[in-house]
């Protein structure tokens, strides 16, 4: 998967939400104000359906930090699941090792995790997983290994008492277990998954 080196700041400005949860102060006061020198004045007219989904579809990939590529495979094996296409997707998306990482409390951003599982660091039922989009299932222990224990960091993410794990998840001592499948409530962002589904249905 390719990697965005620009600023985190500006796509997150321009979705109009923390997309990676490292903004900060400065985000947080211009999170309403998308980027360039065109970026206060107001828009003109309604945007178009195309233009919603497009945004939408961006929101979500840029969330998870993943190419269009990648992206759509997981669309497709979202199209093979029982039910609805878009809850599908959201399912599968929080069960891509970095995310589990991240919202079980063993990393501050997606980012991290996803930096701490290409290194290696991960280890998924005692054995080192270093693909980040690998999908874990009910009955999984995700740990880490003795260099990335000792980071500051890591330390920190597995101390933080603001860390809110979703119910299918359980942590214990820089040790995430998962307890059941995700739900599509849990998601932690306001995601219109059937936007998503309608581009790609063009």
């Amino acid at each position: 998967m390719g990697r965005y080196r620009g600023p985190k700041n500006k796509l997150s400005r321009r979705e109009g939400i923390d997309l990676f949860g490292t903004g900060g102060s400065q985000l947080q006061r211009r999170i309403d104000t998308p980027p360039g020198v065109h970026g206060a004045k107001p828009q003109r007219g309604r945007p178009s359906d195309f233009s919603r989904q497009l945004r939408e579809k961006q929101k979500v990939k840029r969330i998870f930090g993943m190419r269009e590529g990648q992206f759509r495979r997981f669309l497709n094996l979202a199209r093979r699941e029982q039910g609805q296409t878009g809850t599908a997707l959201l399912r599968l998306l929080q069960r891509r090792l970095d995310n589990v990482l991240f919202v079980g409390g063993l990393a501050r951003s997606r980012p991290m995790a996803r930096q701490m599982v290409s290194h290696g660091h991960v280890l998924v039922n005692g054995r080192r997983v270093d693909i980040a989009s690998f999908l874990v299932e009910p009955g999984m222990v995700l740990s880490l290994d003795r260099t990335a224990t000792k980071m500051p960091d890591v330390q920190w993410a597995g101390q933080s008492p603001t860390v809110t794990r979703p119910s299918w998840l359980s942590a214990n001592d820089l040790e995430v277990r998962v307890l059941d499948w995700p739900t599509r409530d849990e998601v932690g962002f306001p995601i219109e998954d059937n936007l998503i589904v309608e581009f790609y249905s063009r």
